[in-house]
Order: C-alpha cells, then sequence, then structure tokens
C-alpha cells in the first residue's frame, strides 16, 4: 500500500507540472526551447535503431493489453475495481508521457508571436495578390513526377531544416531521423491519414500510398512537428516554404502542388463564380488533371464510416488542445503565407 501511495505521489507531482507549464503564459514556449530539444533528440536516437514504429506498438500494444486485462479481471471475478484502478493510473502516465515528450507544443506562443509577422486581414487586393504569384509560382514549377527518390528527398529536407531562420522557433533536425512506415497503413489511408508524428517516441510516418508527386511536401509537413511545430497550419506553411524553395524542381512542385486544396477551398469561398471560373482556367491543364487523379486515387482507399469517425474525433482533439479551428486548421495556412508575403513588399 505504501509503494502504490508513493507512486501517486509521484503521479501528481508530475501532473501538476505539466497542467503549470499548460498554464503559464510562456510556459510551453519555454518547453519547446529548453526541454523538447533534449527529449526529441534522445528518443528520436533511440528509436531510430528500430525500423518499425515504436509508437505504433505502444498505442495498439496498450490497447490490446487494457482490454485483455479488463478481461481477464472479469472472467477470473479477480478484483475488478482494482484493475479499474490499474488501468486509470495507466492512462494517467501515457498522459503525462504524451505531454512531457511532445504535446506541450500546443501550448507555445503561436506563429506570429514568434515571427513578429503582422496577421493580416482579408482583402480582394491581398487575396488577389497571393492568388496572382502562387498561381505564376504553381504553374511555372509544374513537372511530371513519376518516381520519388526518397533518401535524397528526405535529406534535402531534413538539410533545409537545418539552416532554416531561428526566428521560426524550431528544433534542429536529429541526425538520425528518418520517416518510418506506418503499422497499419492500409487502415490509415481508409481514413485519409497521408502522414502523422509519433509523439510518444519522436517518428514521423508516411504512407505507403502517398503518390510521387506528394512525398516532398508530405515529408516536409510531418518533419515539422517532429521539430517542435504542433499547428496544422504551421507545418503546412514551413511545408511549403522547405519544399517551394529547394533547388530540386521535383520537390519545389510537390510544395506548390500541396498548397493546391487549400488554395481552391479559399479562393471558391471568397471570390465570385465567375471570377472562381475564370481563375481556375488559369491553371495548367495538367495540373488540373493531376489534381483529380490525386482525389481519385485517395477517394478510392477512403472509407466514408471510418473517415467520419476519425475526423470528429481529431477536431476534437485538436480542440482540446488550443487549436480552437479544429480540422479546419490545415487551410489556415493561407493566411500565414500571406502574412509573410506582406512583410516581404
Amino acid at each position: 500500500m505504501k509503494k502504490i501511495r508513493v507512486r501517486w505521489i509521484i503521479q501528481a507531482v508530475c501532473l501538476v507540472l505539466v497542467w503549470l507549464l499548460k498554464l503559464f503564459p510562456h510556459g510551453g514556449e519555454w518547453y519547446a526551447t529548453t526541454i523538447y530539444p533534449v527529449c526529441s533528440g534522445g528518443l528520436a536516437c533511440f528509436s531510430s535503431f528500430f525500423p518499425f514504429s515504436l509508437n505504433d506498438l505502444f498505442i495498439y500494444g496498450s490497447l490490446a493489453g487494457i482490454l485483455l486485462y479488463l478481461l481477464y479481471a472479469l472472467l477470473c471475478k479477480h478484483r475488478v475495481k482494482q484493475a479499474l484502478v490499474h488501468v486509470v493510473e495507466y492512462l494517467v502516465w501515457v498522459y503525462i508521457w504524451f505531454y512531457a515528450v511532445w504535446g506541450l507544443n500546443y501550448y507555445r506562443n503561436d506563429f506570429y508571436q514568434r515571427t513578429q509577422l503582422q496577421r493580416q486581414v482579408y482583402s480582394e487586393e491581398l487575396f488577389g495578390r497571393f492568388l496572382q504569384v502562387y498561381t505564376d509560382s504553381l504553374n511555372a514549377a509544374y513537372c511530371p513526377v513519376d518516381t520519388v527518390e526518397k533518401e535524397k528527398v528526405e535529406a534535402a529536407i531534413k538539410a533545409s531544416y537545418a539552416v532554416l531562420d531561428t526566428k521560426y522557433g524550431l528544433t534542429c533536425p536529429p541526425e538520425n531521423l528518418r520517416p518510418k512506415p506506418m503499422l497499419f497503413p492500409s487502415l490509415m489511408s481508409g481514413v485519409g491519414v497521408m502522414g502523422y508524428i509519433g509523439p510518444f517516441f519522436i517518428e514521423s510516418h508516411l504512407s505507403k500510398d502517398l503518390l510521387p508527386v506528394q512525398y516532398a511536401a508530405t515529408c516536409a509537413h510531418e518533419m515539422a512537428h517532429v521539430l517542435g511545430i504542433s499547428s496544422e497550419a504551421e507545418a503546412n506553411y514551413y511545408s511549403y516554404l522547405i519544399c517551394t524553395t529547394s533547388s530540386e524542381r521535383e520537390i519545389r512542385f510537390s510544395g506548390y502542388f500541396s498548397l493546391l486544396p487549400y488554395v481552391l477551398s479559399n479562393a471558391y469561398r471568397v471570390l465570385p463564380e465567375a471570377d472562381f471560373k475564370a481563375w481556375r482556367e488559369t491553371l495548367r491543364p495538367e495540373i488540373v488533371s493531376l489534381y483529380r487523379e490525386k482525389a481519385d486515387h485517395w477517394q478510392n482507399l477512403y472509407n466514408p464510416l471510418l473517415g467520419e469517425i476519425q475526423d470528429k474525433m481529431y477536431n476534437w482533439y485538436l480542440k482540446g488542445n488550443r487549436i480552437s479551428s479544429g480540422t479546419a486548421n490545415y487551410s489556415e495556412v493561407i493566411g500565414l503565407i500571406m502574412a509573410a508575403q506582406s512583410a516581404s513588399f
């Protein structure tokens, strides 16, 4: 009994420390710039020794273990109450581990605070200028991407992140960082997930179903999460920035092409119908064809029921971690880009 009480005291202290960093105005930023680089470097080095995902093994193994443990307690008429206490205690440790090694990045200063850029108020002129620059760049960057040299792309992206302006507040990429395959890739593709960070062991995961043109941008997006970025809009921004400034044409086009869904949705929402159709006609036919191919590819893999469940759960998860717009946060990358463009004029 004494050991249990000591364990609970340690757990309570850890919980209080996590909550204090969440509540303290700059606690998350202090964590992201002092504690997280150490955690991420150590865990990424450790996980690099394993070719499979430790994160996925931990999550699915924990779920299976909890279910089997509770089933055992019920079938054997064991102390069910005690089993429930053990499960709750374990889940609290998982909660602490998540926030201690990555999750507190949700509570850091936002993009505008760290970069000193001004949030832009929408205007037709501002959006029109962005749309013109983007469309010209997208059309000019087009090139067929039939295959992808994964190691070459990963090395180029990692090197670009290593020299990114320190104002963004990212950590330096761990030396042994490499994307890993998902444990259940078909399940992830079925809910539309192309990549994700494994926060428990600082691993990035990429879908085996990615089209060659998507690989570089998705790799750069997930690497941003590994480097301490929690916001999906920010991860999209860094992916766009890293890829579109690359010396490799295939990587540049991947960056511009990855932004197209968000540009389309924003343009459709704010432009008059005639103007939207006129703008869409300015896209190269090859790009339109590739976009439709990508949409059909993922639609054929998508499971509507599981996808809707996953979307609602992830929306809830993001809103519970200071991403007030939930899954709509992805498309907010346009605002970040416009803020950076306005500062350069």
